[in-house]
């Protein structure tokens, strides 16, 4: 409670510009009445109610800064969506056309890609295609070899001691690949 001494020093003006001008004078007016006040006082009661009135100023004061942060944020959001949305209603009223010149060019992106695709689709059956006559071009020449293996006895015997020896070959390395990784795995 503010004494009634205090209360009359407080001047407020009878027609001021600004709200927020009128807020800060009588912050600042009780501000430098509650300091003045704890010179002035010797009580225990009085600088107990001092300290209290300048807790709420302080909270006051708190409160009121994110409010007036929150007004000005929320003032600048709908500022914004404002704007926003003004420019696209510009932009569509400059330019009623342009969003059937973007689905044309879609549709336009769209067939360049089906063409692509239909042209990778072709390459890959010729490459297709290419691959069947090469499979039948190794059938044939692999059925003349075995032919010719067949009329000259010793050149079948001659090719399976061939295999015999590379199946071997393989059996060999693949041991000694295998013994080399189980050594460096033992000692790592």
């Amino acid at each position: 409670m503010i004494p009634a001494t205090a209360a009359l020093s407080i001047s407020i003006p009878s027609r001021p510009p600004n709200k927020g001008n009128i807020r800060e004078t009588l912050i600042s007016q009780l501000t430098r009445l509650l300091d003045s006040e704890s010179t002035l006082t010797a009580s225990a009661l009085k600088q107990n109610n001092l300290s209290r009135h300048r807790e709420v100023l302080q909270n006051d004061r708190r409160e009121f800064n994110s409010l007036k942060s929150t007004l000005q944020s929320a003032r600048q959001r709908a500022n914004l969506l404002t704007n926003v949305r003004s420019d696209i209603d510009a932009y569509h009223a400059s330019s009623p056309s342009a969003e059937a010149d973007y689905m044309l060019g879609e549709r336009n992106r769209i067939e360049n890609s089906h063409n692509m695709a239909d042209s990778v689709l072709s390459q890959a059956y010729a490459v297709n295609e290419q691959f069947g006559l090469q499979r039948e071009t190794l059938a044939g020449i692999q059925r003349r070899i075995q032919g010719a293996a067949a009329q000259v006895p010793g050149l079948n015997s001659l090719i399976n001691r061939i295999s015999a020896k590379k199946r071997r070959d393989m059996m060999i390395l693949g041991t000694f690949i295998g013994v080399v990784c189980l050594l460096f795995l033992y000692f790592l």
